[in-house]
């Protein structure tokens, strides 16, 4: 089975999976998970799983990219699901699931290895996000390139975090995030070094939207998703270019369980949209992107 593009209204290509089948999450998804929600205005604290990230989807008629965030010595979600948990359960929910795979740069050679077993033995997985703010690394450090040449050399999408983060917003010391990390503009590079490489830079890109803008017109691989953020909190440049020059390089993401896409698609129908452009972002690009098309 595989996503039928006829029978969904529109692909979110940012889905985390912050649960697992295969641990007690309890009532909760611990304390990060519930610090974003308190940041997002959200009532999202329960560790949801694949599988419930699936059933969700596929009774609204849409398809989502998944992902967890991979930390190197532990501190993110104490419940999420690992690589292969996630991959497991988008191949026994194809119709509805997306799987990409996370690996922090810091495993070094294991990373790298563990990035070429991943794909040996789930080729559905499509790509791999990276969250340089959480991870702690700038993405055109050189010491991450082996990481980017096993993507490249398989085919498959770099998606980056970019700009603020709910992660650690409002606690003392913003929780050790720092926000240098995901300046867009360090993606810039990678997209020189691996020109075949199809990258999404994830979220609008405060307080670097021009920097991802002028990224993702510069470089012919490099998308931009619109998640983490309410369609109406969109900064001007944004929508312009969204309707206009990048209309086929603009991804439909909610960032759920923190956006839910209905929130989501409620702001974006009071945006000033080309009806023409409308399903480029909800499906196309993404379907294009992902050779679903």
């Amino acid at each position: 089975m595989a996503i039928d593009l006829g029978a969904v209204s529109a692909i979110d290509v940012h889905v985390h999976v912050h649960g697992s089948v295969r641990r007690d999450a309890g009532e909760a998804g611990g304390e990060t998970l519930k610090e974003m929600a308190e940041y997002f205005r959200s009532d999202a604290v329960a560790a949801h799983t694949a599988r419930d990230i699936a059933a969700y989807y596929r009774e609204r008629g849409m398809a989502a990219v998944v992902f967890g965030v991979d930390k190197a010595g532990g501190g993110a979600n104490e419940h999420a699901a690992g690589n292969e948990e996630i991959a497991e359960l988008a191949a026994e929910n194809s119709d509805a699931l997306i799987p990409f795979a996370s690996i922090d740069p810091a495993r070094g050679a294991e990373g790298v290895r563990e990035a070429r077993e991943l794909l040996a033995s789930h080729p559905q997985i499509r790509g791999f996000k990276f969250h340089p703010n959480m991870q702690g690394f700038f993405p055109n450090d050189p010491s991450v390139y082996p990481l980017y040449e096993v993507i490249a050399e398989h085919g498959r999408i770099a998606l980056f975090h970019t700009g603020h983060t709910g992660v650690g917003a409002g606690t003392p010391g913003g929780g050790g995030i720092r926000l240098k990390y995901s300046n867009p503009m360090h993606v810039d590079d990678v997209a020189v070094d691996f020109p075949d490489m199809p990258i999404i830079l994830a979220h609008p890109s405060f307080p670097w939207q021009d920097e991802a803008l002028s990224v993702a017109m510069h470089k012919p691989t490099v998308h931009i998703d619109l998640s983490g953020w309410s369609p109406k909190y969109f900064p001007p440049q944004l929508v312009q270019y969204a309707n206009t020059l990048l209309k086929e390089k603009v991804l439909f993401g909610s960032d759920y369980p923190m956006i839910t896409p209905e929130r989501w698609l409620a702001d974006f129908g009071k945006l000033d949209i080309k009806p023409e452009v409308r399903p480029l972002i909800l499906k196309e690009n993404a379907a294009r992107l992902f050779g679903l098309a």
